[in-house]
């Protein structure tokens, strides 16, 4: 089996969870929309530089088909990603994305025809199983506590809705790379994306602007971009090398990174748990990349 793309997915995870702390930070002094949209901004210069190294290949319709399909639903998706980061601490919010590998279950089904093993079904569920565990200590309050937990909390159902989304996004994304090539698909995609979000950016953050701390945030907004740019291209470049099923569960890892960011950088609270759950997603991890 080549684990080339097990290395991808574990920067694209590291990459992931490191730009999502960064964000967070920036998100307590600024408008949702303005770091969305700067974060996307930030994301070009790295795509930029990778586009002189690859060549235009082939395109027909089935890829102009997936590529418009994903890039709406995307857009939704960035405004509601950004969203949660704010309203809730990391380690609640971030664990939902676990639920992406068990949507892709069907998505990719139905758009690609691809199925798991029943051992990498069996690791993509026991990765959701630990969602359950994140607000266990609720348990006392009855076994359905920690759900009703879950739904009391902002940042966790925007965060299950960015989940849901993302299968299908995933799902189309790897048809569109199929139809043309890895990092052609990142770039163009993500292009498309900044350039469609940047009016919607500019409009709902318009009074943000001269409010906004940019020298103590700056930096931390270009680094922000840089992460998401090398999240895009492992991504890109892992999705064409095996299930897409499998690579996104694999990629949920920063699931596991961002529980100790919003420990070591946010000081957040009942982190015995939420790592518990956390390490119950890393468990299933193991399976997959087994499978």
């Amino acid at each position: 089996m080549d684990y080339k793309w097990v290395s991808l997915s574990l920067l694209c995870a590291f990459s992931l969870a490191s730009s999502d702390a960064l964000a967070k930070k920036v998100l307590e002094d600024g408008s949702e929309y303005l770091v969305a949209w700067l974060r996307l901004v930030f994301t070009l210069p790295l795509l930029f530089i990778a586009w002189f190294y690859i060549p235009v290949p082939p395109l027909d319709n089935r890829f102009y088909e997936a590529f418009f399909v994903a890039l709406p639903v995307e857009l939704i998706t960035v405004v509601l990603y950004i969203k949660a980061l704010k309203a809730s601490p990391l380690s609640l919010t971030l664990p939902f994305l676990a639920i992406t590998p068990v949507a892709l279950i069907i998505a990719s089904y139905v758009v690609l025809g691809e199925k798991v093993s029943a051992v990498g079904g069996a690791g993509i569920c026991l990765i959701a199983a630990g969602s359950y565990v994140l607000n266990i200590g609720r348990k006392k309050e009855g076994f359905w506590a920690p759900f009703m937990a879950i739904a009391k909390e902002k940042g966790s159902v925007l965060m299950i809705c960015v989940a849901i989304l993302y299968s299908i996004t995933s799902s189309f994304g790897k048809m569109a790379i199929e139809h043309s090539s890895p990092l052609f698909f990142g770039i163009t995609y993500f292009t498309a994306l900044t350039v469609f979000f940047t009016p919607v950016g500019l409009w709902k953050a318009r009074k943000e602007w001269r409010l906004f701390p940019w020298s103590s945030n700056l930096t931390n907004l270009v680094l922000c971009g840089v992460f998401y740019g090398i999240m895009v291209i492992a991504q890109m470049i892992a999705m064409h090398l095996t299930n897409v099923a499998y690579m996104i569960s694999v990629k949920r890892i920063s699931i596991l990174i961002g529980v100790a960011y919003g420990y070591l950088f946010f000081r957040e609270g009942n982190i015995k748990e939420r790592f518990t759950g956390a390490l119950l997603m890393f468990a299933g991890f193991v399976l997959v990349v087994a499978a």
